[in-house]
C-alpha cells in the first residue's frame, strides 16, 4: 500500500518509478492512523467541530501520537512510520552530556540488498514530576544507504528541548531528573530499538 499524499502532475511517473523499483519508497507518515474511531482522541461533535461555538479541548498536552503513546494504544500505524524495499538497523546509541547540551549519536545500517532511505527519530521523555507525554519527537535526519552501509546520524538537544511550560512559573521550566532518550523509526516504541538516558541535576526557568 502505498500513500501518495499530493504527488503533483509527475504522479504517475514517480508512483511508475516506485511500483517497478526504481525508486526506493522511503516517505514516513506526518500522521497517526488508528485501528478504529474508539482510537481517536477528538472523535465527538463537542471536541471537533464544536458545538453552539464551544470547542471542548480535552486532550490536555496529549496532540496527535502523543495521545496513543499516553493511554497505551496502539493504532494501525504510528507516527514516523514508513517501509522500504530494503532494511536498516540501528546501534551503537551514544549520549555526551555538557553543561548546556546534550549530543545523542547512533549508527543506522543497510542491511538490505538495494539502496534506499532511512529517517532516524529521536524521542525525549521528561522526568515523570513535569507531567509531560511519554516521548515527544525532538528531531530526525534523513540517511540514504547502499547496502551494507552504515551512517551516523546525530542530534543536539539544547535546554529549551528539555524544558516545559509550567504554568505556575508562567515561563518554561527545565525539569530534575531522568531524561530517556529513544532513538529509531517511528513513535512506536516497537520502532524505538535504541534507549538511554541522561540525569538533570537542578531545575531551571
Amino acid at each position: 500500500m502505498v500513500a501518495a499524499w499530493y504527488p503533483g502532475e509527475s504522479n504517475g511517473t514517480a508512483l511508475a518509478s516506485v511500483f517497478y523499483g526504481d525508486t526506493d519508497p522511503s516517505g514516513h507518515l506526518p500522521v497517526t492512523f488508528p485501528q478504529n474511531l474508539s482510537q481517536v482522541p477528538a472523535s465527538t461533535p463537542a471536541q471537533f467541530p464544536g458545538v453552539n461555538g464551544q470547542v471542548l479541548y480535552s486532550e490536555g498536552v496529549d496532540v496527535g501520537y502523543r495521545w496513543y503513546d499516553a493511554h497505551s494504544l496502539t493504532p494501525l500505524f504510528p507516527f514516523g512510520y514508513g517501509l522500504s524495499y530494503t532494511s536498516f538497523a540501528f546501534g551503537d546509541l551514544r549520549i555526551a552530556q555538557s553543561r548546556s547540551l546534550v549530543r545523542v549519536t547512533a549508527r543506522v545500517t543497510n542491511t538490505g540488498r538495494v539502496t534506499g532511505s532511512e529517517v532516524a527519530q529521536l524521542y525525549l521523555g521528561d522526568p515523570p514530576a513535569a507531567g509531560e507525554p511519554p516521548r515527544q519527537l525532538k528531531g530526525f535526519q534523513r540517511v540514504t544507504l547502499r547496502p551494507g552501509q552504515s551512517a551516523v546520524v546525530s542530534f543536539t538537544l539544547d535546554a529549551h528541548d528539555l524544558s516545559y511550560w509550567n504554568d505556575s512559573a508562567n515561563g518554561w521550566v527545565v525539569p530534575a531528573g531522568r531524561d530517556r532518550v529513544y532513538v529509531g523509526d517511528s513513535s512506536a516504541l516497537s520502532g524505538l530499538p535504541l534507549r538511554g538516558g541522561f540525569t538533570v541535576t537542578g531545575s531551571s526557568g
